[in-house]
């Protein structure tokens, strides 16, 4: 499908983080807090190897500072047999909802317990891979990762 388009793919892509969970009185007036974006466009598949590189290489360092160095570089074949997309930003789109629970009036005076469950992103302790040489030291980016 990506390698027949060089005109370009018609994509939609949504990512949503939920950061709680917003319970009001009334079931109805559930929610959550969330974070979300929209992108529409028409990505482009990358085929330049080099360019390809480049985009590997600035993922892996967004998400780990200093990992591309450390790891072996993709080969030909790897390259070869992965599909990169450019989306140029045309149409784009946020929404938020942040905040306690919103009841109707009468359901104020309800015995019934509201308010928000926060869910956190959380980097946890790393885990040392059982055919990793145990005299390698955890590198930093991995043992103090933080977002």
């Amino acid at each position: 499908m990506l390698r027949n388009s060089s005109q370009g793919i018609p994509v939609c892509i949504t990512v949503t983080l939920t950061d709680g969970f917003v319970l009001a009185r009334s079931v109805f007036n559930h929610s959550m807090n969330y974070r979300s974006v929209v992108a529409l466009g028409k990505a482009i598949l990358v085929d330049a190897p080099e360019e390809k590189l480049e985009a590997l290489r600035a993922f892996t360092e967004k998400i780990l500072t200093g990992r591309w160095n450390d790891a072996r570089q993709p080969n030909e074949k790897e390259l070869k047999a992965t599909s990169i997309l450019r989306l140029p930003l045309t149409e784009v789109s946020a929404k938020i909802r942040v905040g306690p629970p919103e009841d109707d009036a009468p359901d104020y005076a309800l015995p019934v317990w509201a308010g928000v469950i926060p869910l956190h992103l959380t980097p946890g302790v790393p885990i040392r891979d059982e055919m990793c040489d145990p005299s390698i030291p955890t590198p930093g980016y991995a043992a103090e990762y933080k977002r």
